[in-house]
């Protein structure tokens, strides 16, 4: 099953999957992320992304003989690799034992009206990005813009998605204050999500016409600049004396109301 055997971490090849894994940098540079796990490798192939090269242990590929398989025949190159070198090049407190390099695909999509967005105001946390995504693409949107924060191909965002950052639609934005003008040209209602109790209730909004609701910051929450450019502020009211909400979890909520 292999082609070439690498036993040394300070191979090139390594070398060059450590920087990937490590630099947001690096990986803008070569177009390259790095996946990690049999069932998000697979994820991210049988997606349409395209398997630069896979890095393998000997006990992964007798464990997990069909998918490994599968995934060497659908990259370009196939690697063994130590259970050492594998490890070093893992992000994972238990590897698998297997890692992939996937080129990125094109972050960017063409709005419709009636169609349903989430949109991340320098959501810094990957776990979030993650798990919002992941909703995201479980409740049927059609597309997340992104603006600043965390990188999308973060090793943590990436397994927090469980591959729904393959799946769904994602536009990577040099300027949210752009994306919102053109759903608003094309009469997309976008709603900056506040802690405002003066805010308009998310349940009172009516999203059968679609519509964009952005999440902001976990620190800060939607920038000023932004929540003037919205169409409107929406907020979920809350008993208590909780003053706001996770990130990911007030996502949940409103993405719910807007698909339900």
């Amino acid at each position: 099953m292999f082609d070439i055997v690498i036993n040394a971490k300070n191979n090139p090849k390594i070398k060059e999957v450590k920087s990937l894994l490590t630099s947001s940098k690096d990986r803008k540079n070569s177009g390259l992320f790095v996946v990690e796990g049999v069932r998000l490798c697979l994820d991210a192939l049988l997606s349409g992304c395209e398997i630069q090269s896979v890095f393998c242990t000997e006990n992964c590929a007798e464990k997990y003989g069909d998918e490994i398989a599968t995934l060497k025949d659908g990259c370009k190159n196939f690697y063994a690799v130590s259970n050492d070198v594998l490890k070093s090049i893992s992000d994972t407190v238990t590897p698998q034992g297997v890692v992939c390099t996937v080129k990125m695909k094109q972050n960017s999509f063409e709005y419709e009206k009636g169609k349903k967005y989430i949109a991340l105001d320098t959501i810094q946390n990957p776990d979030n990005l993650g798990a919002i995504s992941r909703t995201a693409e479980a409740l049927g949107f059609d597309g997340m813009v992104i603006f600043g924060g965390c990188d999308i191909y973060n090793p943590k965002a990436l397994r927090a998605s469980m591959g729904a950052l393959f799946r769904l639609p994602v536009c990577i934005c040099q300027s949210l204050e752009t994306e919102i003008e053109k759903c608003k040209n094309l009469d997309i209602n976008v709603f900056a999500t506040v802690p405002d109790r003066d805010a308009k209730s998310v349940t009172t909004v009516d999203f059968s016409v679609g519509g964009m609701c952005v999440i902001g910051n976990e620190g800060n929450g939607v920038s000023k600049e932004i929540i003037e450019k919205c169409s409107d502020r929406i907020t979920i009211k809350m008993d208590g004396r909780a003053e706001s909400l996770n990130a990911a979890a007030a996502a949940s909520i409103i993405m719910w109301e807007m698909a339900r």
